[in-house]
C-alpha cells in the first residue's frame, strides 16, 4: 500500500514537472519573440539592438536548459539573470528615447 502511494506520487510529480516545464518553455518562447522584435527594431541604436540580441540568445539557452533537465534552483537563477538583463536593456532604451526626444 505504501509502495503504491510512492509510485503514484512519483507519477504525479513527473506529470506536474512536465506540465510546469512546458508552461515555462511556452512563456520563454513568447519572451524570445519580444526580444527578437526589439533586436530587429531599426528605431533603436545598434548597441541596444545588440543587447536585445544577447537577451534573445540567453532566452534560448534557458529554454534549452529547461528542455534537457529540470533544476528548479538553476531555472530560478537563470530567470533572475534574464530579468536583470531585460531591466538593463529597458532602462537604456527609455534613456535613449528620452534623449532623442529632447534633441
Amino acid at each position: 500500500m505504501l509502495k503504491n502511494r510512492i509510485q503514484k506520487l512519483r507519477t504525479e510529480v513527473k506529470i506536474d514537472t512536465q506540465k510546469l516545464r512546458d508552461e515555462t518553455i511556452k512563456a520563454l518562447q513568447e519572451l524570445f519573440t519580444l526580444a527578437k522584435s526589439q533586436a530587429q527594431n531599426e528605431n533603436l541604436r545598434l548597441k541596444q539592438r545588440q543587447n536585445w540580441t544577447r537577451i534573445a540568445a540567453y532566452i534560448c539557452q534557458v529554454i534549452n536548459t529547461i528542455a534537457t533537465r529540470f533544476d528548479e534552483r538553476q531555472i530560478d537563477e537563470d530567470l533572475a539573470k534574464l530579468e536583470e538583463l531585460i531591466n538593463e536593456a529597458t532602462a537604456k532604451t527609455k534613456t535613449q528615447t528620452a534623449g532623442t526626444s529632447a534633441n
